[in-house]
């Protein structure tokens, strides 16, 4: 069984009320017609999968892809006025909760919140909760003010109590004038933007007053599994690090979750010898231009361990922290290879 637990979709509604002008994002279509969605460092060119979603499930059925957690990626609604922003989650919430209902078999979604405006985030998070979200994927700053301010505790009470999955992703970081040229921005820029985000909340104190909330990282985590012993020297070594926290910040690193959107098997492992073999889920970052189902594949395949532990990463793990019903889907997998073969 394999669930690619990074990937992303814009629900074409969302897309539609883009193009209407009442957005801060500017849309332009490419040569071949698809949309590119321009935001401070970055443009994502919205390919067919990224916004059809029957095509999407055939790519997944031909990759013997059994089931993805799909997104909303940055900036998502971040740059719009407060309440652009509430209206526009609510829009895609509502589009997944369409794809979940009709396509259950392959898909389960993340919510999307407007953070920018925390006590929307918080009724936005009481409704989706009540249409069965396992959680919601958050931006690693919300417009420079970072996920670990008081404003949001009152949206992480709300997600201890439930139990739920906030999954971080990197946007735009501050500094991101700097990273113009290259595509530095989402190369380097997104990877300090999650690393900076995981560090302050657990300085903070955040996973230690909201224990029940499951904490994910996107990009295999930045770089905390690679600074993690310096952050563990920080909290000898400064009484500030010390003031909200009882035990070193590795120790609550080490319970996030970190998907394997790093195709490299030597940072592979590094996350696994870091965090366990039972924290590691398996990520494509499909459809993006840097992501690769078959890359992701072939990392795992590549690491020296036994089976048991390689298909925990391929989708037991997250099978476990979606709650999801394993016989079910490996049965829909089954009939849906044998479909896409009978059709070729």
């Amino acid at each position: 069984m394999i669930i690619d637990v990074h990937n992303h979709f814009y629900p074409p509604a969302f897309l539609d009320a883009l193009r209407s002008g009442d957005s801060e994002l500017q849309v332009r279509d490419d040569a071949e017609g698809n949309p590119v969605l321009y935001s401070p460092g970055d443009a994502n060119v919205a390919v067919p999968g990224h916004r059809i979603i029957a095509y999407r499930e055939q790519v997944i059925a031909q990759a013997h892809v059994d089931r993805q957690l799909i997104s909303l990626t940055c900036p998502g609604t971040l740059l719009e006025t407060p309440q652009r922003s509430a209206e526009l989650a609510q829009l895609v919430n509502d589009e997944f909760a369409s794809i979940v209902a009709t396509r259950s078999d392959h898909f389960t979604a993340l919510a999307t919140l407007p953070l920018n405006d925390p006590q929307a985030s918080v009724t936005e998070f009481d409704r989706i909760m009540t249409m069965g979200f396992p959680g919601c994927m958050l931006m690693g700053n919300v417009n420079g003010v970072p996920l670990a301010d008081k404003r949001f505790w009152p949206l992480y009470e709300h997600a201890n109590m439930t139990s739920a999955i906030m999954y971080i992703h990197p946007t735009f970081p501050l500094g991101v004038e700097a990273m113009r040229e290259y595509w530095l921005m989402p190369l380097v820029g997104f990877l300090f933007d999650t690393t900076l985000a995981a560090a302050h909340l657990v300085f903070a104190g955040v996973p230690q007053r909201f224990p029940q909330i499951k904490w994910v990282l996107g990009h295999l985590g930045g770089t905390i599994p690679y600074l993690a012993e310096r952050l563990d020297r920080g909290y000898e070594a400064f009484p500030e690090c010390r003031v909200n926290i009882p035990k070193p910040p590795s120790e609550y690193l080490k319970q996030f979750y970190y998907d394997t959107v790093n195709f490299d098997p030597k940072a592979l492992r590094l996350a696994i010898e870091f965090a366990g073999v039972d924290q590691i889920l398996a990520g494509s970052d499909y459809p993006h231009q840097i992501g690769s189902i078959d890359r992701m594949k072939a990392t795992i395949d590549e690491l020296d361990m036994r089976d048991g532990d390689r298909a925990k990463i391929l989708g037991g793990n997250a099978a476990r922290l979606l709650g999801l019903n394993l016989p079910r889907v490996r049965g829909a997998h089954r009939i849906r290879r044998t479909s896409a073969s009978d059709s070729a």
